[in-house]
């Protein structure tokens, strides 16, 4: 299993961060995704030890209990 690094920030402060362990990358995002809150205005920022992590914007969702994130800072 892989280590994935998170940090969840809300206006350039960390308010949550820490590690799972999945098979793959959409494995710990949905993981993540489960388990911190997040509120308009979050960013999420996940991946390996030695490598840039990916960004994402969290997504308002009308749905109950569903969590939504955009890519942020993808190169054309």
């Amino acid at each position: 299993m892989t280590r994935f690094e998170f940090a969840l920030k809300s206006t350039d402060e960390i308010r949550q961060a820490g590690v799972v362990q999945s098979e793959s990358f959409n494995d710990a995002l949905s993981l993540v995704s489960k388990h911190v809150s997040v509120q308009e205005g979050d960013t999420l920022e996940i991946g390996v030890a030695g490598f840039p992590p990916a960004r994402f914007a969290f997504v308002p969702s009308e749905a109950v209990d569903a969590v939504s994130w955009r890519p942020i800072g993808l190169a054309a």
